[in-house]
């Protein structure tokens, strides 16, 4: 059973797609980290076995070039002073979502002015409504389940390029779901494995400069049938290892073809993108176990907009 309506059941949004604004009270900045209850972290933490460790932040500099125009990568400077005993160091030019990292409730709105809940511009700008803090405040943790893209679809016979915008059907999500025995409970933290990250890491610079300049990566198609499966699923945060979890580019023609505006904007569902989820989904196609605990501690960074997502797999 669940507490959470069907997503038919939410009223419709003006511009399309539904809304849950106000499921969790009007004054809500967490959205669907809510329902990383208590007893739901308790339970998924008996999930832990083996004790392996996944850590799935990729390094700070490992989008080299940055795929989206504007954002750069961090500047490192080691701060010694010959001949003493201690060593500091500093960071410039630092874009949380340059890597690995949350995208928080405040990064892209339904419409404009039009944020999660209700929130405005200038309450997303002043650091008020939806920014990073609040979760970082609440924790995040709770049962994650991943769904390996490459190996299902290679089983079946579609093969597909890591540097193309390969958007993954409803249809084969629920053939990944599937192959890894998993149903989806209130609360999981979804991973969309798609082997991006791995594949990036490979490349030479000039093939990593193409997909950077044309932004053309894999993720899950667009379209409200996407948007029903994910609420109806009823999971709390999406992650993948490509740049923007869903298929890019969007066709930006309507808030369900840029579906970022009805994940955050509408239903405050947490997204991570360009998680390295390799080493994770590796280990799942050895043990035949899909499902662990997963823990994130996202920067305490009041009016934050992203962050590193700081998290691990535990199986």
């Amino acid at each position: 059973m669940t507490d959470l309506p069907r997503y038919d059941d939410l009223p419709a949004a003006p511009q399309g797609g539904r809304s849950a604004w106000g499921l969790f009270g009007a004054d809500d900045n967490l959205g669907l980290v809510n329902l990383m209850t208590p007893e739901r972290v308790a339970a998924a933490a008996r999930l832990v076995r083996r004790g392996a460790l996944f850590p799935l932040d990729a390094p700070l500099d490992a989008f080299s070039p940055p795929i989206a125009s504007g954002r750069g990568i961090p500047r490192h400077k080691v701060l010694h002073t010959a001949g003493t005993i201690g060593f500091d160091d500093v960071y410039d030019n630092f874009f949380p979502q340059a890597s690995s990292q949350w995208d928080s409730l405040g990064h892209v709105g339904y419409g404009p002015n039009a944020f999660y809940n209700g929130a405005t511009e200038d309450q997303v700008a002043s650091g008020k409504r939806n920014t990073i803090d609040h979760w970082a405040r609440h924790g995040i943790a709770g049962r994650g389940v991943l769904l390996d893209l490459p190996r299902t679809l290679a089983d079946v016979g579609r093969p597909y390029e890591f540097g193309s915008s390969r958007a993954f059907s409803v249809e084969e999500l629920e053939m990944a779901r599937e192959r890894s025995g998993v149903e989806f409970a209130e609360g999981d933290i979804l991973i969309v494995h798609t082997g991006f990250a791995a594949w990036w890491a490979d490349q030479e610079i000039g093939a990593r400069a193409a997909v950077a300049r044309a932004a053309s990566t894999p993720g899950i198609a667009s379209g409200e049938e996407m948007c029903r499966y994910l609420w109806d699923a009823h999971v709390a945060a999406v992650a993948s290892d490509t740049f923007a979890v869903e298929a890019f580019p969007p066709t930006f023609r309507e808030p369900t073809g840029f579906i970022h505006r009805i994940l955050i904007g509408q239903f405050g569902m947490a997204l991570g993108e360009l998680w390295w989820t390799q080493d994770l989904a590796d280990d799942c196609a050895q043990d035949g176990v899909y499902e662990f605990f997963l823990v994130s501690a996202p920067l305490h960074a009041p009016g934050g907009i992203g962050s590193p997502p700081n998290a691990t797999a535990i199986k």
